[in-house]
């Protein structure tokens, strides 16, 4: 393998393109983020890096919260959408016929449309340069009944989700394996 050498860059890829919905019933906005993951376990937390001069930036700061609404197949030409245009000029649930619902937890609105609606409590904001990062608290979620089995186990291969890397969005593909399966007995060694 021929490695070439690049400088610092935001490499990391794939990522999931989510679509951010903050503010309450009364204003809101959705704002498409890639740059989102999971940070800790007990207590649930991730978190969402914006930038200041973006619209939501204000409205989740003052309101130290947001929800993560998880990208469907179905759903990615909105998520794209809500990426390019602003807030300061459209109501996005209004132009993209999405349908904000009140948090259970929040009072920012889910999108009902989207599988996961993952509820967030702002604990603190780190200021990294370009971005701030919210760090939050996991305080809900709210889970399609459709992607859940008759044994309560989650099915997001049902879900349609998909990926961003570099530009692009891509559907996910099929499963590999699952947590530990390289080791399970009958199993061939990694080499």
């Amino acid at each position: 393998m021929n490695k070439l050498y690049w400088e610092p860059a935001t490499m990391l890829s794939p990522l999931p393109p989510v679509m951010v919905s903050c503010g309450n019933m009364e204003k809101s906005n959705i704002i498409t983020i890639a740059w989102t993951g999971i940070i800790n376990s007990d207590p649930a937390m991730t978190y969402v890096s914006i930038r200041p001069e973006r619209y939501s930036y204000d409205m989740v700061k003052e309101s130290g919260e947001f929800v993560i609404n998880l990208t469907t197949k179905d759903l990615v030409s909105a998520c794209d959408w809500c990426g390019v245009k602003s807030g300061r000029n459209f109501d996005k649930f209004k132009e993209t016929g999405l349908t904000p619902v009140k948090g259970k937890r929040v009072d920012a609105p889910i999108i009902e449309e989207s599988p996961i609606n993952i509820e967030c409590k702002v604990k603190d904001i780190v200021h990294l340069g370009s971005h701030d990062m919210f760090v939050a608290e996991i305080v809900g979620i709210n889970v399609d009944s459709s992607i859940v089995d008759e044994n309560n186990k989650l099915c997001l291969d049902k879900a349609g989700l998909v990926s961003y890397a570099h530009g692009t969005y891509y559907s996910l593909g099929r499963s590999l394996g699952t947590f530990g399966f390289s080791t399970k007995k009958g199993m061939k060694s990694i080499k």
